[in-house]
């Protein structure tokens, strides 16, 4: 029943920008960290940056200074705007909820979106 949906990816110049967005509904999310995920083809899924409930937010360090993790409670949502991508960001990217603090480990999140593909060209 709990289901996220991802939005806002697509292919963009590096240098240039995109804004993701993930809702999340089917119960209620007080409380929740959500966070985003990306995987590029033969890697492993890493880290990117999450944001807790009242609004504390942590990212990996190659993307400090260029993303903003931000969130709507009102709305269940959590956003990634990207600025000065790079073709090192071309990935498949997903947003994660989890109870309590945001925490960088994948195996600490209960629910997952679809991943949205975010490809950069150079």
């Amino acid at each position: 029943q709990v289901q996220l949906v991802e939005s806002g990816g697509g292919l963009v110049q590096a240098g240039g920008s995109l804004r993701l967005s993930c809702a999340a509904s089917g119960r209620t999310f007080v409380g929740y960290a959500m966070g985003w995920f990306r995987q590029a083809p033969g890697k492993e899924r890493e880290f990117v940056a999450a944001i807790s409930w009242s609004g504390g937010s942590t990212y990996t360090d190659s993307v400090k200074g260029r993303f903003t993790i931000s969130r709507d409670n009102a709305k269940n949502t959590v956003y990634l705007q990207m600025n000065s991508l790079e073709p090192e960001d071309t990935a498949v990217y997903y947003c994660a909820v989890k109870f309590g603090p945001p925490l960088r480990y994948a195996r600490e999140y209960n629910y997952w979106g679809q991943g949205t593909q975010v490809t950069v060209s150079s």
